[in-house]
């Protein structure tokens, strides 16, 4: 489950912020995984949940968005849109498409408390 090791380094980012910015406590924090990013979100929100016992992250709310991926294919020489790896190119057939979008993972934005 490599969700926890990723929820892990989420942390690290979120803790680092806390450090820099002076805030004691995440209220919101919003993550997007990409529709290709191999994430799934329900075990990362958990990994997330069970590793924030006892830092700035405990109780937070966390929203996880996937937002869906693009390609462009090789054939048509068009952008196309992806819902997962594998899928034919929607105006060609063509199975060679390079993803363009939907393979990241990223904290969006973090609502915090100073006190």
């Amino acid at each position: 489950m490599h969700e926890m090791s990723l929820a892990g380094s989420i942390l690290r980012v979120v803790e680092a912020a806390a450090e820099r910015e002076h805030f004691v406590r995440v209220t919101l924090l919003r993550i997007e995984a990409g529709a290709l990013a191999g994430v799934e979100a329900g075990a990362l929100r958990f990994a997330l949940e069970v590793m924030a016992q006892d830092t700035c992250l405990q109780g937070a709310r966390i929203d996880i968005d996937t937002p869906p991926a693009a390609a462009w294919c090789m054939q048509c020489c068009t952008s196309v849109a992806m819902l997962a790896r594998g899928d034919p190119c929607e105006h060609c057939g063509n199975a060679q498409l390079q993803p363009t979008s939907g393979t990241e993972l990223r904290v969006v934005d973090m609502m915090v408390d100073d006190i």
